[in-house]
C-alpha cells in the first residue's frame, strides 16, 4: 500500500505543479505580494489543497473513474455537475491560451526573442503534437517535472541561506509586487480553488486507476504535505529577492538567472516545455470534450480553439495571471465544495468499500498464488464481496487479478505465468473453481 501511495503523490505533484507553478507568477501575485501575510495564506491554501487532494483522489479511486463526469454526475445534482462541467471547459480554454502567452514571455526574457514568435512556435507544435498520439506524448514530457522540482527545491534554497530572511525585509520586498486580490486569505482560498479546478479531471483519473482508496487517500496526503514544501519554497524564496523580480513575467527563471546564467539556460527550456506540455494537455483535453458525440470533428474544433488561444494570448501573461486566474479560482472554490461535502458524508462507505477491496484483493492473491490454499469458505466470502462493492464483478475481478498478476509475475518464488495467471483456473469471475484443501504448496492446481 505504501508503495502505491508514494507513486501516486508523485503523480498528484506532477500534476499540480505545472507550467503556472513553474513561472513563478502565480506565487507572486497570490503571495508574495502580501509579504508576512502571504506566508501564512501559502500555507492555508497548501493545507486546503492536502485535504482536497485525498478527497477527489478518493472518490476517483471509489467510483473506478475514467473521466471527470463519472465522479461529478454522482456526487451533485444534474444542474451542479453541468455548471462545474462547464467551468472545467472554460478553465481548460483559459489556461491553454495563458500558456501561448507564456511561451512567448519566456522566451523573449531569456533570448530577447519577440513575443509573437514564442506564441507562434507554441501554436505550431501543439498543433502539430495534438494531431498524434498525444498521450505518448505528454508522457515523454512529463520527464521534465523532476527537472523542474530540482531547480525549484535547490534555487529558492540556495537564495534563503544568502538573502535577509527578516520578516521586515520581507514586508519591505513585498510592496514592490502588485495584485488583483483584496487580502491574503481570499487570496489563498482563490488560489486553491484555481489549482483544484485544474487538476480534478486528471487526479480523478489517478485515483480511477487504483482499487484501494486508503492508498488514493495517503497518496494524497503525502502528495499535499510535497506540494506544501514546494510551494513554501517558492513563496519565501521569491519573496526574499522580489526588489529584483517583481516586474518580469517570469520570476522564478530571474531568480534561476541569479545563480548562473547556465542554469538560467536550462530552466528557461525546461519551463518552455512544461508550457508545451501544460498548453497541449489542456487544448486535447477541451477538443475531446467538446467533440463528444462527433469525433470525426475533433481536428477541426481542436485547431479552432488552439487559433482562437493564439489571438487571446496577445493581452499579455502578466494581465493575463492577474485577471483571468482570478475567476477560474473563485469557480473552483464551487467544485471543492461539492468535493469535500460529498467526501464528507461518504466517508463512511469509502471505508467500508476500502476493506471489501483489500479483503477481495488478498482472496484472489490466495487464489491466483499456487503456494496458497483457496478453499470453498473464500470462493463463498469473494463472491459475497463482488456483490457487495459498487464496482461491477467482472470490472472488479479483472482489475484485482492483473495487479496481483504483477505481483506474482515479478516474485521470483512463484512459478507464475501472466499469459495464464491461474493454470486452469479462469479469473474471470468471482464463481471460479477452488483449490482443496489439500493442495500442497508450489504445486500449480489443475
Amino acid at each position: 500500500m505504501l508503495k502505491n501511495a508514494i507513486g501516486i503523490s508523485f503523480a498528484f505533484v506532477g500534476v499540480v505543479v505545472g507550467a503556472g507553478f513553474a513561472s513563478g507568477q502565480e506565487a507572486m501575485q497570490y503571495f508574495v505580494a502580501f509579504g508576512e501575510q502571504g506566508i501564512w495564506g501559502a500555507i492555508l491554501g497548501s493545507v486546503l489543497m492536502l485535504v482536497g487532494g485525498i478527497s477527489i483522489l478518493q472518490l476517483g479511486s471509489y467510483y473506478q473513474a475514467k473521466e471527470h463526469m463519472e465522479v461529478l454526475g454522482n456526487i451533485s445534482s444534474k444542474i451542479i455537475a453541468w455548471v462545474l462541467d462547464i467551468a472545467t471547459i472554460v478553465t481548460l480554454f483559459s489556461i491553454g491560451f495563458v500558456m501561448f502567452a507564456g511561451a512567448g514571455s519566456n522566451l523573449n526574457q531569456q533570448f530577447g526573442i519577440p513575443l509573437w514568435i514564442g506564441a507562434v512556435i507554441m501554436l505550431g507544435l501543439v498543433i502539430f503534437f495534438g494531431m498524434l498520439d498525444v498521450r505518448k506524448v505528454t508522457r515523454a514530457i512529463g520527464v521534465l517535472t523532476p527537472f523542474l522540482l530540482v531547480f525549484v527545491i535547490a534555487g529558492c534554497t540556495w537564495t534563503l541561506m544568502n538573502a535577509d530572511v527578516s520578516l521586515s525585509a520581507l514586508n519591505a520586498n513585498a510592496a514592490n509586487v502588485s495584485t488583483t486580490l483584496p487580502n491574503w486569505w481570499i487570496s489563498a482560498l482563490n488560489y486553491t480553488g484555481l489549482n483544484f479546478i485544474c487538476v480534478t479531471s486528471m487526479a480523478i483519473v489517478i485515483g480511477g486507476s487504483h482499487l484501494d482508496t486508503r492508498s488514493a487517500g495517503l497518496g494524497g496526503f503525502f502528495g499535499g504535505l510535497g506540494y506544501l514544501m514546494m510551494l513554501m519554497l517558492l513563496t519565501l524564496g521569491l519573496m526574499s529577492r522580489a526588489e529584483t523580480v517583481a516586474g518580469d513575467d517570469m520570476p522564478l527563471l530571474s531568480l534561476i538567472n541569479q545563480l548562473h546564467p547556465a542554469l538560467g539556460l536550462a530552466m528557461s527550456l525546461v519551463l518552455f516545455g512544461m508550457i508545451f506540455s501544460t498548453s497541449l494537455g489542456m487544448f486535447y483535453a477541451l477538443g475531446k470534450r467538446l467533440s463528444r458525440g462527433r469525433e470525426g470533428r475533433f481536428r477541426v474544433i481542436f485547431i479552432t480553439a488552439c487559433v482562437i488561444g493564439f489571438g487571446l494570448s496577445f493581452f499579455g501573461f502578466q494581465p493575463l495571471v492577474a485577471h483571468v486566474y482570478p475567476v477560474l479560482g473563485y469557480m473552483g472554490l464551487l467544485l471543492i465544495v461539492v468535493v469535500l461535502v460529498a467526501w464528507l458524508r461518504g466517508g463512511q462507505k469509502l471505508r467500508r468499500e476500502g476493506k471489501l477491496r483489500r479483503r477481495a484483493h488478498e482472496l484472489v492473491r490466495r487464489k491466483l498464488d499456487p503456494r496458497e490454499r483457496f478453499t470453498t469458505e473464500d470462493k463463498a466470502e469473494l463472491a459475497s464481496i463482488a456483490e457487495a462493492s459498487n464496482v461491477p464483478e467482472e470490472e472488479l475481478t479483472e482489475s484485482i487479478a492483473e495487479e496481483v498478476g504483477d505481483k506474482l509475475s515479478s516474485d521470483n518464488d512463484v512459478d507464475f505465468d501472466p499469459e495464464n495467471p491461474s493454470g486452469t483456473v479462469a479469473y474471470h469471475s468471482f464463481s471460479d473453481p477452488v483449490r482443496s484443501k489439500s493442495h500442497k504448496p508450489n504445486t500449480p492446481t489443475t
